[in-house]
């Protein structure tokens, strides 16, 4: 198996999901080999819930790496049909990772691969500001 997505399977496990059960792991490889990883983090007043994707985008900035220094990602969710991230996500994706590959999993081993800019045409970016 890709190691990135065993990671992203992996993740999935450390979820904390106790309101809705829905239980998602991201894993980003960045352009040295090395593998972040994260999952979602629910709170009680759901706006406050942090996504998988962005947890792993979060936790790789704070230790140092580099915007844009992510070769691709994958997501994995327990889902029949297979879960893309949330518009949320996309943003923050387009912003710190570019148009990279996003491989799509759940646990019965069905993938579909994007692009960042796939899922978020037209997107905003610092480039528009000047």
């Amino acid at each position: 198996m890709d190691p990135l997505l065993a990671a992203a399977i992996a993740a999935r496990e450390h979820a904390y999901a106790k309101y809705s059960g829905f239980r998602v792991g991201a894993a980003l490889e960045l352009h040295d080999g090395r593998i972040v990883t994260g999952c979602n983090v629910e709170n009680s007043t759901y706006g406050l819930t942090v996504c998988a994707e962005r947890v792993a985008i979060c936790k790789a900035i704070s230790e140092g790496v580099a915007p844009k220094s992510f070769k691709r990602i994958a997501i994995c969710a327990d889902t029949e049909r297979l879960t893309p991230p949330c518009g949320a996500c996309r943003q923050i994706l387009w912003e710190f990772c570019g148009d990279v590959p996003i491989t799509l999993t759940n646990l019965a081993g069905v993938t579909r691969e994007f692009t960042v800019g796939e899922l978020l045409p037209e997107a905003f970016d610092d480039s528009l500001l000047t």
